[in-house]
């Protein structure tokens, strides 16, 4: 970067290329400090210094600790619970749901049954559809703000389950019918209740947050 310095005469102003102090960002013109006089940290051009926080934030005002992104494998604050809930509620959606003994012997999946069942698609969605709301939200007050979005997919699958549980499969034109549940309309059950309660704290508080830097060590606080 150079900074445009009025000529002394009529013509254009004549750019001044600067250094600058990669710690403590102060500014020096090219040739006047090889290394910084305050830090001893060695001068570099001043465009190839990283974005300070000012710049990070919109309109100078440096970027709040609830707005910082997170590492994406971050996962703390419910998110890492949300990713691994959401991966087995979509394997329990392919573990047997209903394992049938009469008039046939077979067992139906969750997938299975949606074949059969168009409105059980809904809990595969939900599942589907929660892993990636988790997954892209990477500041808290995006995983905030993703509560109650999350919290009704998780619900969905276990509002499914409950309703074959309410209005089971029953036989036709005088065929009866046996059958069990089997453990994957159980899992997706307890799994579907875990993820809801875990999506109402999603992100956690944000008066408990843990900065990547600095430190309040040795300051007065007011």
């Amino acid at each position: 970067m150079a900074v445009l310095v009025p000529a002394a005469g009529p013509g254009y102003p004549r750019p001044v290329a600067l250094l600058a102090c990669p710690f403590c960002h102060e500014m020096f013109e090219r040739g006047e400090h090889r290394s910084c006089p305050v830090c001893g940290v060695e001068l570099v051009p001043f465009q190839k210094l990283p974005s300070s926080d000012d710049a990070a934030g919109e309109d100078g005002v440096p970027r709040q600790p609830e707005h910082e992104p997170l590492p994406p494998t971050h996962l703390g604050r419910g998110r890492g619970v949300l990713v691994v809930l959401s991966i087995a509620g979509l394997a329990a959606f392919f573990m047997p749901w209903v394992k049938v003994t009469m008039p046939d012997i077979t067992t139906y999946s969750g997938f299975s049954l949606a074949r059969r069942l168009g409105w059980a698609w809904g809990a595969g969605i939900a599942w589907f559809v929660l892993l990636p709301t988790v997954v892209t939200r990477r500041t808290i007050v995006q995983m905030r703000g993703a509560r109650v979005a999350a919290a009704f997919l998780a619900a969905f699958p276990g509002l499914t389950v409950g309703i074959l549980l309410a209005r089971p499969p029953h036989g036709s034109h005088g065929v009866p019918l046996r059958f069990t549940f089997g453990a994957g309309l159980y899992a997706t059950l307890a799994i579907s209740v875990a993820a809801v309660l875990v999506s109402l704290v999603f992100g956690g508080r944000v008066d408990d947050i843990r900065v990547r830097r600095g430190t309040s060590r040795g300051q007065a606080v007011h």
